[in-house]
């Protein structure tokens, strides 16, 4: 007999949060609203591979889709009602599937209903399957349920996937699996200035250190100017108005730069916007950064970029 209220939760990372992830959080709410239930997810502070895998591997691969609040607002834009962050200890990487369901789902979360991504283990060691979490479910009060499988053309959609996409400049890909489009939000910093000297003043974006960033090259991009965070709009919400523009990440070799820099072109805009936040949105890869012989040679190809830009733009993005 359910209780009006009781938790219906999954658990994972979810970095992200991709069409995989929709689907299986989609399936919790269904549940929750079945039932009479609360909609909940348990997901963590960092990645898990950070704490329990040594030594680390490069640079790319520990590079998160999502920062944390991206991925709370992401949960909450499908309808996930509760979400409980858990700070992940080496201590909690060593508990037994068994203890974390009674410690932590049902002793510290009171989860009654308790979803499983197919693939999904967790729990020191990860030998347990889902046979195992059911028949621990059942001795704890926890029923255990397995989620539908998602598939994509036959691909299964994972964030590893979805990060060597963007990793190649393939970002009309990477908006396939996550059902939007990949995005970076940060603060207007001061730059050199250079863009203004060739006729296109650009904004350095300051980023935080965990987000991934694309590879390096010219992109088309749409941009929300805010003072929060702007992420992909879920039914009935308004976002602010989003403006066209190039995105240049490199290291401005016609110029010899020594630091790989976020620079945004905005057409049509004039306005300061210096410590500002601003999200990115990435609409299609145009080229890859190159080293001009001249600063006309690069002015003259600016202007072919923002032609060519402001055609993909013309023809609309994908939102969640």
């Amino acid at each position: 007999m359910y209780l009006c209220g009781m938790k219906v939760a999954t658990i994972g990372f979810f970095d992200g949060v991709h069409k995989g992830h929709q689907f299986l959080l989609r399936q919790v709410v269904k549940e929750a609203k079945k039932v009479g239930g609360i909609p909940a997810c348990i997901t963590f502070d960092c990645p898990p591979r950070e704490v329990v895998r040594s030594p680390k591997r490069d640079e790319w691969s520990m590079k998160q889709l999502t920062t944390l609040p991206e991925k709370i607002q992401l949960l909450q834009e499908i309808g996930v009602e509760e979400v409980q962050v858990l700070h992940f200890t080496p201590e909690i990487a060593k508990m037994s599937a068994y203890d974390f369901m009674r410690e932590m789902l049902k002793g510290r979360w009171d989860v009654g209903v308790l979803l499983i991504g197919y693939d999904h283990r967790f729990g020191h060691n990860r030998e347990e399957g889902f046979e195992d979490y059911v028949r621990y479910g059942q001795e704890i009060g926890i029923q255990v349920l397995q989620a539908q499988v998602y598939e994509e053309d036959f691909i299964t959609v994972s964030s590893s996937l979805i990060r060597e996409t963007l990793l190649q400049g393939r970002v009309t890909d990477s908006r396939k699996l996550l059902g939007y489009d990949y995005f970076i939000d940060g603060v207007v910093v001061d730059g050199v200035k250079v863009g203004r000297k060739l006729g296109y003043p650009t904004a350095n974006i300051e980023v935080p250190a965990e987000k991934l960033i694309p590879c390096d090259g010219v992109y088309a991009v749409q941009a929300a100017l805010n003072p929060s965070l702007t992420l992909p709009q879920g039914e009935g919400k308004r976002n602010p108005p989003l403006y066209n523009g190039m995105l240049n990440i490199g290291w401005r070799p016609t110029f010899n730069g020594n630091k790989r820099t976020i620079e945004v072109n905005l057409f049509d805009f004039d306005g300061d916007i210096y410590s500002k936040h601003i999200t990115l949105h990435f609409i299609d890869f145009l080229r890859p950064e190159q080293k001009f012989n001249s600063p006309e040679a690069l002015i003259a190809q600016l202007a072919l970029d923002e032609q060519k830009a402001r055609e993909v733009l013309a023809k609309g993005q994908c939102k969640m």
